[in-house]
Order: structure tokens, then sequence, then C-alpha cells
């Protein structure tokens, strides 16, 4: 590669006990429950993933996180983005990242990403049961950025051109997400910050060009679960679902994917992704997944798993993928890896006790040295 990136991990502040989770999951509730009693579910499934060098760490301890630092910088990870919570005043897990801010360690850059949905019972099958609901108004977008300020001050705030990076995880649910980016814009502009505005570009919802055209600055590549999922063919299981009526006697008597998952091949997919790269033609930072299982989230049924990801594909992905990018601007340099820590996704860079330090290792080969 002959253009020089700033890698960013997209980060889950869960991995710590909150008084929320304690209701509505029992009392020390983390995902660490969810992890370990994930099971295989085919000839040479990897499940559970169990984490190695930082253990099934809390959160509520900031060493963790300087740990965490360290070895992303030293394996050629720029930043971290944090998934943010934000209610309607209500934050959840927001103790890592506001411990961030207060005791200034560790120096390392940082970003937010607003995670703007309802809170539902999705960790158990029970999508449609919401648990905390996500409204929006105006005098709620004034309240919001007015928290937010501190942090894009902050020196370790990652910037573009000395605007504080912010970004959207689901800007469709938004009654009218171009009022919102405006007041975003005009309330940090009164507190001397500017911003830029990048939304997720996913599997469902609008796309990039529809997103630049609502006010965004860019759009982020959200992998796996991007546009080019849609453009994957299903099992013939899957594919079998239109048929209702007999679709549950023939994954019955066939013995074929009982719990009805979905089952991706990891190079198959990313071979499709890079050529479904080469056709956009809007601002977009390139996204990449060393690995993506929720078998631990979905553990009933309905499983996104993609089978055969590896190390070597993982780097054949960014290499190939970033082969034919060229940069906007010299700042506009993000990707985006999601993530570090999405253990109940089967997502992670940090390191587990089948791949160790893998997979940091193709970060390490491909950035360490890249960075400015």
């Amino acid at each position: 590669m002959n253009q020089t990136y700033r890698p960013i991990a997209i980060y889950l502040p869960q991995f710590h006990p909150i008084p929320e989770n304690d209701k509505w999951w029992g009392k020390g509730f983390t995902e660490w429950r969810n992890v370990v009693q994930a099971k295989p579910r085919f000839n040479g499934h990897y499940q559970p993933h169990i984490p190695s060098d930082l253990g099934f760490y809390d959160l509520r301890l900031h060493e963790v996180l300087i740990e965490q630092a360290k070895l992303a910088k030293n394996n050629g990870i720029y930043g971290f983005c944090f998934y943010h919570y934000w209610f309607n005043g209500k934050l959840l897990l927001e103790k890592p990242v506001e411990a961030l801010l207060k005791n200034k360690t560790p120096e390392f850059p940082f970003m937010l990403c607003w995670a703007n949905e309802n809170w539902t019972r999705a960790w158990d099958g029970g999508d449609n049961e919401i648990l905390i609901k996500q409204e929006y108004s105006l005098d709620d977008d004034k309240e919001h950025i007015k928290y937010l300020i501190p942090f894009f001050k902050d020196t370790r705030y990652i910037k573009i051109d000395n605007k504080a990076v912010f970004a959207i995880y689901k800007p469709d649910l938004f009654p009218d997400i171009s009022q919102t980016l405006n007041i975003f814009r005009e309330e940090a502009k009164k507190q001397g910050v500017e911003l830029y505005l990048c939304a997720f570009e996913r599997n469902m919802g609008s796309s990039g060009e529809e997103l630049i055209s609502m006010g965004f600055d860019a759009v982020i590549d959200f992998q796996p679960i991007s546009k080019t999922l849609k453009k994957i063919d299903n099992t013939i299981i899957e594919k079998l679902k239109k048929y209702k009526i007999v679709d549950y006697l023939i994954r019955k008597i066939l013995k074929v994917n009982p719990t009805n998952d979905q089952i991706i091949d990891y190079v198959e997919f990313t071979k499709k992704d890079i050529e479904y790269f080469k056709t956009r033609n809007y601002k977009i930072f390139p996204g990449f997944s060393p690995m993506w299982d929720n078998t631990s989230r979905r553990r009933n049924q309905r499983a996104l798993i993609f089978k055969n990801s590896a190390p070597e594909h993982f780097k054949t992905w960014i290499t190939s993928k970033l082969s034919f990018h060229t940069l906007p601007s010299k700042e506009e340099n993000l990707i985006f890896i999601n993530a570090w820590n999405e253990w109940a996704e089967g997502c992670h860079l940090e390191p587990c006790l089948k791949w160790q330090h893998q997979y940091l290792n193709v970060m390490k080969d491909l950035f360490l040295k890249k960075i400015e």
C-alpha cells in the first residue's frame, strides 16, 4: 500500500455490570456470560471464543483500557471508535469512555459512534421486546451535543482537518436526520468545535449516495453487516424459506442447519466485497472484519456465521481492497475494523485462545510503520 491509513477499531464498552443489565438479565450480567455459553453447531465450528491475553476483563477497571490501548498501538491500530448510548439524556455503558476523558490516559486516539437504536431483548431472541426506546427531538439533539463537547475538545479525539469525527449507527431512524446534523454542527460551533459527521452504511438502510445527500461528510463501510451481505446467496435451506409449510420438515428430515442459521463463506464474501467496493463513487471509509459469528447472542437459532475466516484471508481482503482505493485527501485516511472486542458477535482483534496474536500481527505487518 502506497498510502498512509489510520485504522480505527470499533470498541464495545459492554463488559462491566450496570443496574439496567442486572434488572434485565440477572445480577452481574455482562456479555461474557453469553460468550462462554456458546457451543459448536457443526463440525469444525469454532465456538466458544475465549479471550487469552486480557482474560474476562471488567471495564470498571481503567487499567484494562490502558492495556487494550497499549496492545492496539503496538499492533498498528491508530485509535478506538467507542459505541455511545444516549436515550434522551439517559446514558448506558458510559463508564469506560467517561473514565478515559477524566483520567487523560491512555494517550491513545479515540472517537464516538452513537448507537442510536432501541435497546431490545435481541440477546435472547426477543428482538421485538423494547427495553429502552430511542426517541428523537430537536431539543434533545441540542442537549446531546452539549454532553459530547468535552469529548470533542479532548486532544486525543480523532479529527479530520481539525474537525471532530462523530458517527451515527442508524441514520434512517431519525425523523429528519438532515435537521439533526445541522443542529449538531451549529451547537458545536458555538463551543468552538467543528464536526466531521459520518454514517455507518449497513446492509439495511440508505445507500452511501443517499447518506451523503442527507448532509453527512462521509460514510463508514460497516463490515460484514454491509451492502455486500445483501449480494451473497444464502444457503439452500435459507432459499427454501419461501416454502414455509415444508421448510421445517426439510430441515428436520435432512438434518441440515436445524437452527436455521445463515452460514456464509468468508472468502467468497470478501471477494464479492472487493468487486462491489470498486463501484463506489462517493466518499466512503473502507471497512473490514476479522471474523463474524454471533452464535453466542443467538443461542437458539438464526445466527449469522462466517465460516473459513482466518488471518491470511483477512490480510488478503485488506491489501486487495485498499490496492485500488484513492484517498479523498491526506487526512481523510480512516479505515474501520469491526471490531476490537465484539466477543459475543465472534468478531474481535483482541487475542483469543485459537488465534492468539495472528490477527493483530496482520495489522502490525500492514500498518504499524505506516502511521505518521
